[in-house]
């Protein structure tokens, strides 16, 4: 497979170049232009590697149901969506895996919907929810942290979203279907997922406005399973049940898996929209908001079964001879019951004269209204009807950003100056109450509480100078002042009331980039630049069980410092393009979960997050598009990346050091064939590839088909597109059509069939 891949990147490469010379002799290379509403949607000036699409050309490609969709075949970019709007669904770059969310910088019309409360892939997933999929006008991708505007997370990637505003009155209304086949264990059903979305907007004069509304009902295949070690030996006692199914955990152990667990069916409500005003005709305000509503309920699947036929969900039972004690948790860890109430909003001022001087304002928010997770503590089948549980609050939790920025373009001069200036604050809320009745029961006494904020204060300064017509040089800095304040971790049993220390620190980063164009058809590009990814709230803030002893380590994390390089040569023609990219980064201090002793002295070793001395990942990818290949209206687009990423030095746990970093597979690849058959009909054809990777920093997995393993996988998707008429457009497509099983931790989802129709009036 990884042949087949790589030769299919370099035929593709071949034949796009071997065309190249197709071009007019007179053809020169026009810049691509962002026409963003927002500056830090705007990749325009960015100094290196970027990629885009529109939305015409992702309604062609791609079968979308959720905005992150539309990111599917991007260059290394892959996001964890578990299921058809999966809350949970991070994204990972080329040098990171799922489990650094805080790695990458989310926007959509310059509001930040990357959730840097934490750093993992959960309640740290952007939030996905805030953006309607038919709203988006395109979807810009930066690489590398080499523009100076955006914050050391943009370690990874940064991802702006853009979405449509009207140029005249316009509305559609949507409905779209999906079904999923999904086998795996003791699990053989389809689950369907329904969406219904319109949208409305016009331009008055100055005014311009538009409101989108989105209505999601998912049923999603099982997210986790309940398994057990084989007991070595054999035993009578317990009792006898049915249904179980052999298998290896990913440490290669011999395990019985035992049922499914987070069976999720969830309802979403997304209400978002965005006005513009033109005070002046150079100069806009702007208003944009994001309501998300999220209902969740999750539910188990036992497969043992006893003699009259009933499912068992806890006590000993005996498997095939031998005994094992299942915990009333091993199930009800799995179902739930999660309601979420998100608001966004983005105020911008913005000027665009393209003259000498242009500026703009931005200041947005995040609130979640309320975030409430009830979950059982008692046994099943009991814990169905009710009975004590836990309750788990994010309410109050949130975060807002401020940024200033201006352009500046000397008169006679060869440069283009921009800078800036930017402060934001993150606020964790966490209580976890018990509850008499896990189901309807009114929150009692405060179990634990996890508390804290964080803020950051910057300035940062970019000239791009066009030294002569074929040589430009981008240099710039980010000055920032950050502080983490107001940690509290508390804890009834065991004990704990910790009132953590506040933290400071200043760094700056430096940036350059050296660009040659020598010929109208070729670009070379050189960058170099450093970034700090400071710890988030749940980095620093965490508390650690251990038996009766309930502890808080060291919140005295040091931020990450990313020494990032990349040497790119782009060949351009009219129709395509061949892109080869070479990339390095080392990160000292580096944030990474793993095991290691929690009390000094200790010879027991637990799961956290902690500083990692060093890290680094090396790699190529190559990147190529072709339009009217062979025949007029056939593209063929593709990327094919190789990483060896590894931790250098690690004192804290030496089992990891010269070990692949987790969850970053060493090649990825995708190719999407495409083909505007008629006006009226578009074709796409697209495959996704990637290796196995290790979901422990030590290597410690070696088998990754399993739960909890991260499996390799080839996937093909296919989509059509049918302009019935101006109005009508209907769209029929197939994600995973080979109906491949897979897991990435999760077991991802199977053939799933996609169906939707939409009218615009």
């Amino acid at each position: 497979m990884k042949s087949f891949l790589l030769s299919g990147a370099c035929a593709l490469a071949l034949a796009t170049a071997a065309r190249a010379d197709e071009a007019p002799a007179n053809s020169t290379v026009s810049q691509v232009v962002v026409t963003a509403p927002s500056p830090l949607g705007d990749l325009s000036n960015v100094p290196t590697t970027t990629a885009s699409l529109t939305a015409d050309q992702i309604a062609a490609t791609v079968n979308v149901v959720t905005p992150e969709d539309a990111l599917r075949y991007l260059p290394d970019i892959l996001i964890r969506e578990r299921h058809i709007g999966d809350t949970q669904s991070p994204v990972t770059t080329r040098t990171s895996g799922v489990g650094a969310s805080a790695r990458s910088l989310i926007y959509v019309d310059g509001m930040l919907i990357s959730s840097l409360i934490g750093n993992n892939n959960t309640s740290a997933s952007p939030k996905w929810g805030l953006v309607a999929p038919d709203a988006i006008d395109r979807v810009d991708v930066l690489y590398g942290p080499f523009a100076a505007q955006y914050a050391g997370n943009s370690i990874g990637s940064v991802i702006a979203f853009t979405t449509r505003m009207p140029k005249a009155f316009e509305a559609t209304v949507e409905a779209q279907g999906a079904v999923q086949s999904f086998a795996k264990y003791g699990d053989d059903a389809t689950y369907g997922t329904s969406r219904f979305a319109g949208d409305l907007g016009d331009r008055l004069g100055a005014l311009a406005f538009r409101l989108s509304y989105n209505h999601l009902d998912s049923h999603a295949q099982p997210l986790t399973y309940a398994t057990a070690t084989v007991p070595g030996a054999l035993s009578t006692m317990g009792l006898p049940v049915t249904g179980a199914f052999s298998d290896a955990s990913r440490t290669g152990a011999p395990i019985v898996v035992l049922g499914s667990m987070g069976l999720e069916h969830q309802v979403q409500d997304n209400l978002s929209g965005r006005a513009t005003y033109d005070l002046t005709p150079t100069l806009t305000a702007a208003y944009s908001f994001g309501l998300f509503h999220n209902d969740d309920d999750a539910g188990v699947n036992s497969y043992l079964r006893d003699a009259g036929g009933q499912p068992v969900y806890a006590g000993t039972v005996n498997i095939v001879g031998r005994a094992y004690t299942l915990a009333d948790s091993a199930f009800s860890n799995g179902v739930y019951d999660l309601e979420e109430l998100d608001l966004a909003q983005g105020l911008s001022l913005t000027s665009h004269t393209g003259g000498v001087f242009d500026f703009a304002l931005i200041a947005t928010s995040f609130d979640t209204l309320k975030s409430r997770q009830r979950m059982p503590s008692g046994g099943l089948p009991a814990a169905f009807s009710g009975g004590p549980g836990t309750s788990t609050s994010l309410d109050g939790t949130g975060w807002f950003t401020l940024d200033a920025s201006g352009t500046w373009r000397p008169p006679g001069s060869r440069n283009v100056v921009t800078f800036g200036a930017h402060d934001d604050g993150f606020k964790l809320n966490n209580p976890k109450y018990a509850l008499g009745d896990w189901i309807d029961g009114s929150a009692g006494q405060t179990l634990t509480f996890s508390r804290g904020r964080t803020e950051t204060q910057a300035l940062w300064l970019q000239d791009a100078w066009s030294v002569t017509s074929q040589v430009t040089a981008t240099l710039g800095a980010r000055y920032e002042h950050w502080r983490a304040y107001d940690g509290l971790n508390l804890s009834v049993a065991p004990p704990l009331d910790t009132v953590q220390p506040s933290l400071k620190k200043d760094a700056v980063s430096p940036k350059a980039t050296l660009a040659y164009a020598p010929s109208p058809d070729w670009i070379l590009k050189a960058s170099v630049g450093v970034a700090y990814r400071f710890p988030t709230v749940t980095e620093l803030y965490q508390a650690i069980t251990t038996g009766t002893l309930l502890s808080v380590p060291n919140p005295d994390l040091r931020p990450e410092q990313a020494f990032s390089s990349e040497i790119s040569a782009e060949r351009l023609w009219t129709g395509g393009s061949v892109r080869v990219s070479l990339f390095d980064e080392r990160i000292h201090n580096a944030l990474l979960s793993q095991t290691a002793p929690l009390l000094p002295g200790s010879t027991s070793l637990f799961s956290f997050v902690q500083n990692v001395d060093r890290t680094h990942a090396t790699g190529i990818e190559v990147v190529a598009d072709r339009k009217d290949v062979f025949v007029q209206g056939l593209e063929l687009s593709g990327w094919a990346t190789y990483v060896v990423a590894k931790t250098d030095r690690d004192p804290a746990f030496l089992a990891a050091q010269g070990k692949d970093e987790p969850q970053l597979p060493r090649l990825r690849a995708a190719a999407v064939v495409s083909y505007a058959w008629t006006p009226k009909v578009d074709l796409s054809l697209a495959a996704r590839y990637s290796d196995r990777a290790f979901a422990t920093i030590d290597n410690s997995d070696p088998y990754a088909n399993t739960y909890q393993g991260f499996g390799g996988y080839f996937v093909a998707d296919a989509h059509l597109r049918y302009r019935v008429n101006p109005h009508l457009t209907a769209d029929v497509g197939v994600d995973n059509l080979g109906g491949r099983s897979y897991f990435l931790f999760h077991p991802f989802p199977q053939r799933t069939v996609i169906a939707d129709l939409k009218y615009s009036f």
